[in-house]
């Protein structure tokens, strides 16, 4: 099943000047005229390698207005993986690989939760009350699930299958960041390369980023272990395809500068992982898939 959407635009993080918390009566959550639920950069690519980004907007659907939150709160690693989206769009322009992006906010509905994950309607999280999501009914979940998450999910899919077809699966990517302080306790790590059962990719990229001075965290400060990973675990590890997940600490890539300088560090060592992942038949010069 493929969903259309926007190809190869600028992120846009709209924010709502105003609005009922969550209380919608119309029959769709999103408008006519908004964005749909996910974005697709470079969907003709053939390069080996797909880059995931769950939460890389702000934006919130008209219709729900500001969800009972003030713009501080619409603004905050809470809303939003700060500084991942760019990221991920660096990476795609500069790697000429497909990226799928999540158009809206993780406060709206997490699309790397399970549905059934209290995180997935988020109502209170690092201090902040999330009135918008408070005693959501049924209908009104199902409706966010129908509209962002599954077109978003479905679209990963069609794109894992399309890189496929072409004769090598996708190494998967899901990109984050984490804030440099939760709950007053500072984390020291300045990049975390998160896996569960497969860590061919984890250890590139852990090397690597290692060799570049950078402090790693091996599964933190969240852990590819964890059931919070439902992307990478859904679309990559039931499948079998060589995936990651790297989270990037806010303050590295809150700035153009910053994203400029971890995108190239980042080129360089995603880059070289298929050629490390899928050896090379000298006769026919092709990619050897494993069994």
């Amino acid at each position: 099943m493929r969903y259309t959407g926007h190809h190869d635009t600028p992120a846009s993080y709209n924010m709502p000047e105003a609005g009922d918390n969550n209380k919608i009566s119309n029959a769709t959550l999103l408008a006519s005229d908004e964005p749909p639920p996910f974005k697709v950069l470079n969907a003709d690519s053939a390069a080996p390698l797909l880059l995931l980004c769950d939460h890389a907007s702000r934006r919130f659907p008209a219709s729900l207005g500001t969800m009972g939150l003030d713009p501080a709160a619409r603004r905050c690693h809470l809303a939003l993986d700060i500084g991942a989206g760019a990221l991920t769009e660096r990476l795609a322009e500069s790697l000429s690989a497909t990226a799928v992006l999540a158009q809206y906010s993780r406060l709206i509905m997490d699309c790397n939760r399970q549905l059934l994950d209290p995180g997935a309607f988020l109502e209170f999280g690092d201090g902040v009350l999330v009135p918008g999501n408070h005693n959501l009914t049924r209908v009104q979940k199902q409706r966010r699930a129908d509209e962002i998450y599954w077109p978003y999910h479905y679209t990963i899919e069609t794109e894992i299958q399309r890189l496929t077809a072409q004769g090598c699966p996708p190494c998967v990517f899901a990109i984050h960041s984490f804030t440099p302080v939760l709950n007053g306790v500072f984390r020291p790590w300045k990049i975390g390369v998160l896996w569960d059962k497969d860590k061919r990719i984890a250890d590139i990229m852990s090397r690597s980023f290692a060799d570049a001075g950078y402090l790693v965290g091996d599964n933190e400060p969240y852990s590819g272990k964890a059931l919070q990973d439902f992307t990478i675990d859904h679309h990559a590890e039931l499948a079998g395809l060589p995936h990651v997940g790297i989270e990037i600490r806010q303050d590295l890539i809150d700035d153009e500068e910053g994203v400029a300088e971890i995108a190239t560090l980042m080129h360089d060592i995603i880059a070289g992982v298929p050629d490390k992942i899928y050896a090379t038949n000298i006769k026919t010069g092709n990619r050897q898939i494993p069994a």
